[in-house]
């Protein structure tokens, strides 16, 4: 069959950009003109776009389901926050750092905890997050506790543009992060690196027999799930000038879960969906009902998982099972 084509040729086709990839980044260079206004509240989107996207190469790749991915943002906000109010207040080196924070405590604590597998994963998952939060409350001396982490100092990202209170620099910076995020994470899943991944979420057995080693590309992805968070809790600290408990709670955790399934776990996009919808929904139903408002954003959860099998998502992958 000489006129077939190579399957490695294929492939390679598969992965080349299409147009309808660039519909995110449209959008987002839009909202910069077409609503000035919310610039600020906007940056917050784009900085829950790159944490939720941190949690779908996990979740949605790797199939580990995990409860206490906050531990990671929380992480990465709070050695932004301390850097900034010590003297570091270079913005793009501060991320990096906060990035390199995080990714460094998700492979520490990622080789412990995924030796485990199912439900003992998860509540190892969990327990991290509580541990984490704990550490940030009674560490008062550091990281302010229950009154937050003030004092923070920027300087003008790349020595021109300053963070103001319109969010002109704030919104340009994390949508060129994000960017920068989804096409690593995009060249990392189509890579062999990524493909193994998914033949370890959908057989973990099989993936052990070919010799695959398991663990360690489990804890890899793990680290860079988690620096990727630590980087979008960085921006938070940067953008805001403030760290707080609610940056390392577990209901953030909940939070992005919740994001993700909302858009569409396992093919990168489900972040750019999942998370504007769910913060826009949460700001206007706050405002119409500041009580029962989280009554509707379980009612839009419910109507989206009885509805996932749509074009716009994917199933939940299976999980994890083996070590």
């Amino acid at each position: 069959m000489s006129g077939a084509p190579h399957p490695i040729d294929a492939i390679a086709r598969s992965h080349r950009l299409r147009p309808l990839e660039f519909l995110p980044w449209v959008v987002i260079a839009a909202a910069w003109f077409a609503l000035p206004e919310h610039r600020p509240f906007g940056a917050q989107i784009l900085i829950m776009t790159l944490f939720a996207l941190s949690l779908d190469l996990i979740l949605g790749y790797a199939g580990i389901v995990t409860l206490g991915h906050a531990a990671f943002f929380g992480i990465g906000a709070y050695a932004a926050g301390i850097l900034a109010a010590n003297g570091w207040q270079e913005p793009v080196s501060g991320l990096i750092a906060a990035g390199a924070i995080a990714g460094l405590a998700g492979m520490a604590t990622g080789i412990v905890i995924l030796r485990t597998h199912g439900l003992t994963l998860l509540m190892l998952t969990l327990a991290v997050a509580f541990m984490a939060h704990e550490v940030a409350n009674k560490a008062s001396f550091v990281t302010g506790g229950a009154d937050g982490l003030q004092g923070m100092v920027v300087d003008p990202l790349l020595g021109q543009w300053r963070f103001d209170l319109f969010g002109r620099t704030a919104y340009v910076y994390c949508a060129v992060v994000l960017f920068l995020a989804w096409f690593f994470a995009r060249r990392l899943v189509h890579s062999p690196f990524g493909r193994s991944l998914t033949g370890i979420r959908e057989n973990v057995h099989r993936m052990h027999a070919i010799g695959s080693p398991v663990r360690r590309r489990l804890v890899v992805v793990y680290a860079i799930s988690a620096a990727l968070a630590g980087i979008a809790g960085g921006l938070l600290a940067q953008t805001t000038k403030f760290v707080g408990l609610n940056a390392i709670a577990f209901d953030l955790s909940g939070a992005v879960l919740i994001m993700l399934v909302l858009g569409g776990v396992g093919w990168l996009y489900g972040a750019f969906i999942g998370a504007p919808v769910y913060m826009i929904a949460q700001d206007m139903l706050a405002k119409s009902d500041p009580v029962y408002w989280f009554f509707w954003i379980g009612l839009l959860l419910v109507a989206r998982a009885i509805g996932r099998a749509t074009p716009l998502g994917q199933a939940v992958p299976r999980r994890w099972s083996g070590g």
